[in-house]
């Protein structure tokens, strides 16, 4: 829990150490898994800390329950099966992997949410180098045309 909710993406590594120290008691069991334990506390402890998950989760879950999320836009929507086209699902989609960066110029979020950020990165460990990411890849879906 403090991996995810208080360490975060500060510290990405830090869920992967809690989960091996729960797997190491599960699998070497006590009294030598104790040292798994400590190494996870330790790590945890002592790594940057952000809240900026849990707060995106958060604020994303509240406006689903406000009624907020409208469709899923059409270009997103499973164009795999007969009908779809009629219906105009996958119509202009653009595939990541043809893009620089691998990122299409196109709207994901419903309409209502476009403008939406939920995650916001702070400055702490891991997440100074996210924030420079999703400043590029938010650049490059506000360019969508």
């Amino acid at each position: 829990m403090h991996a995810s909710e208080d360490v975060g993406m500060a510290d990405p590594t830090a869920l992967q150490t809690a989960v091996a120290a729960a797997q190491a008691v599960e699998l070497i069991g006590m009294p030598e898994a104790r040292i798994n334990l400590a190494q996870a506390v330790i790590h945890i402890s002592l790594a940057p800390k952000s809240n900026a998950v849990i707060t995106a989760i958060d604020e994303a879950v509240s406006d689903v329950r406000a009624g907020r999320a409208g469709a899923v836009p059409a270009h997103l929507r499973d164009a795999h099966y007969k009908g779809a086209a009629d219906l105009g699902h996958g119509r202009g989609y653009r595939y990541a992997h043809d893009h620089p960066g691998g990122v299409a110029p196109q709207q994901h979020a419903p309409e209502g949410l476009t403008e939406r950020e939920y995650y916001r990165p702070t400055q702490h460990g891991a997440e100074r180098r996210f924030t420079e990411i999703l400043q590029r890849i938010r650049s490059v879906l506000k360019s969508e045309g």
